[in-house]
């Protein structure tokens, strides 16, 4: 599928009223709706589609019912996402519409549009990674079968291709490179998102991921396990996104029991949002439980002890020292705050996590300008077109519209350089390049 095509919704309904309902409720989003009043109108326009990721289809419909409809939709786009709205009395259809039509969600009738909504946009999402995911792979497999190609005709094109097959090797290896990186910058944009709407948290996902990978690392924990730890914490709030307002930026002690309801559904909601990305799904088992406490007091599924993920445990105690570290405006923080996570062992955190902490954190807190006086090198603002790889970034590089670019402490590489200069273009930061080089 191109990417350039807009994803497409359709929604099936039988009563007018209920179609005009969902256009409107969907008007100001991105993607191209489609409608049908009946199950073979809807067949025919999932027939027309070009991208269709949503079906959004009525149950109780004359003729062919939503069930019926969404089996042989299913049959045409398999990779499409489909929703039934239902009746409470319809339980029979239901499991028909799950069962045979593969609906992975219902919403009951009346349903709330804010709820809706957010199932809808979800959905959207999630099919969008789902194809992009496949658009990828579909191109990496193109290239390892070019590659396959050449490889059995070496003996007889190893005089004159020598060249353009170590060519070759070079743009595969680099077009695996670029994926990569597009991955990683990918999770930190998204970590980046919530503190956007909430500048108190600024660098706060950073930081947690910065503490979870050392404690994971000081406990001697395999490579991989610290890079879903580290993964994790970067990703740790995604849930909040789609909080609203009033409620995210509230202190979470004088949240409504509605708020708090609304507030504590962000675990399970950031798991469900990368959970169908196949690679992230042990990042989004620590994304839920990381508001698991110890003595099975937290959410969402109360978990106790050593039940609870070891790295769901260390993100937990890492999130919390955070926060209160960027509350206290005393002298000595750092002490102040391991104090206050000193208290709640047993509790609310794994006692044994306790030591690897206060070896991990004055590390985390401590600025990068210190290497200043042990490696020989300068503080220097510098334009973007004078970079050079190698060089350390020693404060935050924010776009003018308030984008996090790269981090303090980000050494950089030609990748970096080149996005760098792009940006400077295309959104200039307010303040200049402060790096550390020996220039």
């Amino acid at each position: 599928m191109d990417p350039e095509t807009p994803v497409q919704v359709l929604f099936v309904d039988d009563e007018p009223n209920i179609i005009r309902a969902l256009r409107r409720l969907v008007v100001d989003e991105e993607f191209e709706t489609l409608t049908a009043n009946s199950g073979e109108e809807g067949l025919e326009r999932v027939a027309e589609s070009k991208n269709l990721g949503l079906i959004v289809s009525d149950q109780r419909m004359p003729g062919m019912g939503g069930a019926e409809f969404l089996e042989k939709a299913r049959a045409s786009v398999p990779d499409t996402l489909r929703i039934i709205l239902t009746g409470y009395a319809d339980l029979q259809a239901t499991m028909d519409a799950i069962n045979k039509g593969g609906a992975y969600r219902y919403i009951t009738k009346p349903w709330d549009d804010d709820e809706l909504l957010q199932v809808i946009r979800d959905a959207v999402a999630r099919y969008s990674l789902s194809a992009e995911n496949k658009r990828l792979t579909k191109l990496v497999n193109q290239q390892n079968e070019e590659l396959k190609d050449w490889n059995a005709n070496l003996k007889k094109r190893v005089l004159e291709q020598t060249g353009n097959i170590a060519k070759k090797n070079e743009e595969l290896a680099e077009s695996n490179t670029r994926l990569q990186q597009v991955f990683s910058h990918t999770i930190h944009a998204f970590s980046s998102l919530i503190e956007l709407r909430d500048k108190d948290v600024k660098d706060h996902s950073r930081n947690v991921a910065d503490l979870a990978a050392g404690i994971a690392q000081d406990l001697g924990l395999e490579k991989a396990a610290i890079n879903t730890i580290r993964t994790a914490a970067l990703l740790h709030d995604i849930g909040k996104i789609g909080i609203a307002d009033t409620v995210l930026l509230k202190d979470v002690e004088i949240l409504s029991p509605r708020e708090m309801e609304s507030y504590r559904q962000h675990a399970v909601r950031g798991q469900a949002a990368i959970d169908a990305i196949e690679e992230l799904r042990d990042v989004g088992d620590l994304i839920r439980h990381h508001h698991e406490n110890f003595d099975g007091s937290g959410f969402p599924d109360k978990l106790t002890g050593n039940a609870i993920p070891l790295g769901a445990r260390i993100i937990a105690m890492a999130d919390y020292m955070d926060r209160i570290i960027k509350r206290i405006r005393q002298p000595n923080p750092l002490a102040q705050a391991l104090d206050a996570v000193g208290r709640h062992m047993g509790d609310l955190f794994d006692p044994a996590l306790l030591p690897h902490l206060k070896k991990i954190a004055p590390d985390v807190y401590t600025s990068p300008e210190r290497l200043t006086k042990n490696h020989g090198m300068i503080e220097k603002e510098i334009p973007p077109e004078d970079l050079r790889e190698g060089m350390l970034v020693i404060r935050d590089v924010v776009s003018g519209t308030g984008l996090l670019l790269l981090s303090k402490g980000s050494i950089l590489d030609f990748s970096a350089i080149k996005s760098l200069r792009r940006y400077y273009t295309i959104d200039p930061p307010e303040e200049p390049l402060l790096v550390l080089t020996d220039l």
